[in-house]
Formats: structure tokens, sequence, C-alpha cells
């Protein structure tokens, strides 16, 4: 189990009552006094406002769900709706609904959905990508076997079924949609996922860039810039009930990426002050968190915090479902503040964020800091002196550089873990709620086994560091080999089954290609000999699912090759953004010869 956790004054997280009364004994007579549902300052914690549209669309939803239940009810169809008339109307015309025994009956339901509201996804029309050619040249080179290169022509092909662009009717009445407006067409990943995401769309244009479609990818970053210009930061995705939090950082992975490709000095040159203002988003008081380590020396590192303390609006019922449990509103608002929280981190939801892995109640992620985020923001401090200094901008380049610098030394530090080999997170232990410094001890470490722990080995530049140590490298993937994360059909994202989709036996395509990728940039023959074995385990595994159900899947099952991933909250997706852009990127790096077997071995 991880260690149980205290609020930090910083982020004035708190941790739900349910938290103590899931710690075991042996931990709640050191720590009980130093656990508190009421941290100093809380009442100036950030909550993005609502709209009205929204609170509607949340009452029709929870209605919905009465006349319709559970089985197979999905939430955020409701709120994706986008109405043809006005609000006002749509309200007047749903309180007027017959209502025996205080629910809808179907056929009125439907016919007040037919009447007031177009499809869910209608305001995202399909568009077709320019710079789309059904075999680009010089398109993946390396694979020679003819059956895994008529499949990745399909995978290829699956960017025209994903290419979208808002329509003119967003524009012209913003107030009827919770879709945002965006500048250039979009890629979205699939199914439910009708608007574009932030982090998957990394991955995404890692695999528009194996298929030549570099206009395409840079409109994908253009998009996102865009929202930082409007909101000082990427939303987690293109809606109006995202404008509360993010995701994993890596836009600037993905302006490095296009300009490696595109050598697009423009590009980069007008990027770069949205890639500054994310910095500072990331760095802002609500994220930031100082630990002194032994030595006496503080570090800042970042830890996630959305600006939420509501049921999410694409799935309130489940989030409303979720808090029944708990006794009181204010510690309802605490649990929705941690989901919020754990949604920004796009692992959700896994046995990582929680202090006892069978309560989802006990969600405490703002009071952990993760080893990844704190790589990916490592990565941006480095990407952007490198851009800075690609335009002639010394004076940033070299503060950034420093900041990268004390950057690592934190990840060096704080979650480096010698016995294991591996950097862990890091559980905010507080002896004190308005303490501005939190002291690093050893056993707050999670010592518990997930993929993340190896993410800091895909950092390009820390593989670098690596690397002039050979020993160093070898010894991580030693842990890595030996901390029963490899299976038949990848990296499994835990070792702990729990039910969550971001726990075993799921793997997940970022999460492959990050440890794949990290590995392969390293000097070890050994290391880059396991990248490629992962990979090809991985390409097997969505190749086979794909032969056997005609799409690519969100997540797999690693237990079994062809296997589809499951749990959650929602059902298995297809599409799929990130899984078709890894295993591009994947075919483009390590081809695939002849003479290989591409069914399950």
């Amino acid at each position: 189990m991880a260690p149980p956790t205290t609020p930090k004054s910083a982020s004035n997280a708190k941790v739900s009552i349910s938290l103590l009364l899931s710690l075991p004994l042996l931990f709640f007579s050191s720590f009980a006094m130093q656990v508190s549902t009421a941290p100093c300052g809380d009442a100036s914690a950030p909550v993005k406002p609502t709209t009205p549209l929204i609170s509607f669309l949340e009452s029709l939803q929870s209605a919905a769900l009465a006349t319709l239940g559970p089985d197979g009810f999905d939430p955020k169809l409701y709120v994706d709706l986008p109405l043809k008339t006005d609000l006002a109307a749509t309200e007047e015309a749903f309180a007027r609904l017959p209502r025996p025994g205080g629910v809808i009956p179907v056929s009125d339901l439907d016919r007040f959905l037919g009447d007031y509201f177009g499809e869910a996804g209608s305001d995202l029309v399909h568009a077709e990508p320019e710079d789309f050619v059904a075999e680009p040249e010089g398109f993946l080179p390396k694979v020679e076997n003819p059956k895994v290169r008529a499949w990745a022509l399909e995978v290829h092909s699956l960017w025209k079924n994903l290419t979208r662009r808002v329509s003119d009717e967003v524009r012209r009445r913003p107030e009827r949609h919770t879709l945002l407006p965006l500048p250039g067409p979009v890629v979205v990943p699939g199914s439910r996922f009708r608007e574009v995401y932030y982090w998957d769309s990394y991955w995404i244009i890692r695999g528009l860039l194996a298929s030549k479609m570099y206009d395409t990818a840079k409109s994908i970053a253009n998009n996102l810039i865009s929202l930082i210009d409007i909101y000082g930061f990427v939303l987690n995705g293109a809606r109006t009930y995202y404008t509360n939090r993010s995701q994993p950082p890596l836009l600037s992975s993905m302006v490095f990426e296009i300009y490696r490709r595109s050598g697009d000095l423009a590009f980069v040159k007008k990027s770069l002050p949205s890639l500054l203002k994310e910095h500072s988003f990331w760095n802002s008081d609500i994220h930031k968190v100082i630990i002194q380590d032994l030595q006496g020396c503080k570090h800042s590192v970042s830890h996630y915090y959305a600006m939420w303390n509501k049921p999410r609006p694409e799935t309130a019922t489940i989030d409303e479902e979720s808090a029944s449990k708990l006794a009181s509103a204010s510690q309802k608002e605490i649990f929705y503040h941690q989901v919020a929280s754990t949604a920004e981190s796009g692992w959700d939801f896994s046995s990582r964020w929680m202090s006892n892995s069978s309560d989802f109640t006990t969600l405490a992620t703002t009071s952990i800091i993760p080893v990844d985020l704190n790589a990916f923001i490592y990565k941006m401090e480095l990407d952007i002196a490198f851009f800075a200094k690609l335009i002639g901008d010394n004076s940033t380049s070299e503060k950034f550089l420093a900041a990268s610098k004390a950057r690592q030394a934190a990840i060096k530090s704080i979650f480096w873990n010698s016995e294991m080999e591996q950097w862990l997170d890091y559980w905010l232990i507080s002896k004190s709620n308005c303490e501005e410094v939190n002291q690093w001890e050893a056993h707050y470490q999670n010592r518990n086994i997930f993929a993340s722990n190896f993410i800091p080995l895909w950092i390009e530049t820390y593989s670098t560091d690596l690397c002039k140590d050979g020993t160093m490298v070898e010894k991580v993937l030693k842990s890595l080999q030996s901390s029963g994360l490899l299976r038949v059909g990848g990296i499994a994202t835990s070792l702990s089954n729990t039910g969550q989709q971001w726990d075993f036996p799921n793997g997940w395509a970022p999460l492959q290609h990050m440890v794949v990728e990290g590995l392969a940039n390293s000097v070890s023959k050994e290391a880059k000999s396991v990248a490629e074995d992962i990979a090809i385990r991985w390409i097997r595994t969505n190749y086979a699912a794909y032969m056997k159900t005609g799409t690519m899947h969100e997540k797999y099952d690693v237990e079994a090759c062809g296997k589809i991933g499951g749990g959650g909250e929602y059902k298995p997706q297809t599409g799929f953004g990130w899984s078709n852009g890894v295993v591009l990127a994947f075919l483009e790096e390590f081809g695939w010869p002849h003479d290989r077997e591409i069914d399950c071995q």
C-alpha cells in the first residue's frame, strides 16, 4: 500500500475522511494528527465557474438516467448534445415534459431530444485532410512484410475517418454548444471522444508525422496553442466542461517533433510565447510544491490540481453515485476535487492515486507528486531552452536551461529510489497544514510498481545523461525486466488488478511508446534489444485485435496477444488516435522484416 497522505497548504489539497478510515493501524497512530480535512486557506482554492448550458445538460443527463436505467448509459452523450434553439425555450419544453412517478417516459424523452437537439458530435463535422495520400512517398521504408505493410496502410487511412473541423454554427451560436470553436482541423481519438484531447494529440501527431501529414500535425498543435491564448493553459479537451483542468503537458514535445521533421522555424517562433504561458501555469501556486531533501536543498516540483469541486459534467451521474457513501457535502466536494484532479493526470482511474485501492473515495491525487508529470515539465523546460536558442533569444534559453537542471536535480533527489532502481511517486506528508516547505522522507515514496516509474527514461536529454554511465540505464532496464510489468502483449500499467482501466492487466499505447523510445535512445545494446522486443509484442497485439474486430482500440489486455482492454467507467472505445499513432511510430522506428511473423506466437 502507498503511504497515507495529508494535505499540503500550497495546493489546498484535501484528503477525505474515508482515507483515514482506510489507513492500516500501523500508520494511523503515527500520522493521524497530520491528516486534516480543513487545510488553511481552503476558501481561496480556485474553482472555475460553470455555464447555464452545462447546468441544464447535467439535469437532462440525470433525467435520462432515471428514464433509461444504468445499463449501457453513457452520461457524456448528454453534455455533448448541441441545442437547435435557445436555451430558455429548451428549458421550458423540458419542464413541460410529463413525469408520471417522477420519471419522463421514454417516448417523450426521445421526442424532446429529437425536437430540441442535434446529434452528439454533429457540430464537429468530417473534414478531408488535405495532406492525406493513400500511400505517401517514403512511408515506413523498413516495413518489408507485405501483410504488415497492408495493415499499416489501413491504419494510416484511419486519419481520414478521424479528421474533423468545428462547424460554422459553433462560431455563430457558441452559447448552444459545449464544443469550443477551434481555428483548424483536428484529429479526434474516436467513439465517445468526439473532440480533440490534449495528451492524446502528442501520439496522434507522432503517427501523422510517420504518415507524412505535417500540415495536419501543425493544425492540431495550433488548435492547442489557441486554447492557451484564451484560457492560459491547454484544456483537457476542447469542451466548455473541460475548462477547469488540463492534461499531461506535452505541447512542447509536439512542437519539437514537428520542427524536427519539417524544419519550420516560423512555427517554432509562433509557438514559443504560448509555451511560456503553459510553463507558468504548471508552476503556478496551485501546481507548485516545495520539498526540502535530506541535504537541505529545496526543490520546486509540480502536482495535478483541478480547479473544480463538483461532479464532472461529462460523468456527473457516475461521480454522484460514487460520492453517495460520503456523509457530508464538504466530504463530497473533497472527493469531486480529487476525481477531477485525477482526470487531469490522464490516468483516470488507477490505484496509483488511492490510499486504499478497493475504495474509490480514497483518491488523493493532489497529495501525490507524480514522477511522470515532473519528467514532462523537465522536457518542456529543455524544449523551451532549445526553441529560444533557435530563434536567438539567448536570455530565455539560459533561464530555461537552468530551470531544467533544477528539475533534473529534483527528479534525482525526490523520486529516484536506488534500492528499486526506479523513479517513484512521492506522497505529501505534512506536520502542519500551513507548511510552505515539505520535508522529504524516504518512506513517503510510493513503492508500488507502475509503468510511470520508468517514464524518465523517455526524456531524450535525460536519457543522454544516463547514457554517459551505461551501467545506470542497464540497472533501470534490469529493474523493468524484474518488475512484473512486461507481459506477452506489452507493458502492463500496474500490478494491481482493481477493475480500474489504468491498472493491470491493461496496457496503453502512450506508456509503451515512452518506455520503448527511452530504451531505444540509450547506448545500451541490451536496452535497444528489449525496446524492439516490447514494440514487436505491442504491434502484434494491435494487429491481432484489428484482424478480429476490424478496429483499433483505446487499450489492450497485455496478458494475451490480441486481447482488448476493459474496466473503468465507460465501455472500451475504438478508433483510436493514440493507438494508431504508436503503431505507426513503432513500425517507422523498428520496421518489420519479410521473415518475421506478425501473427500471435
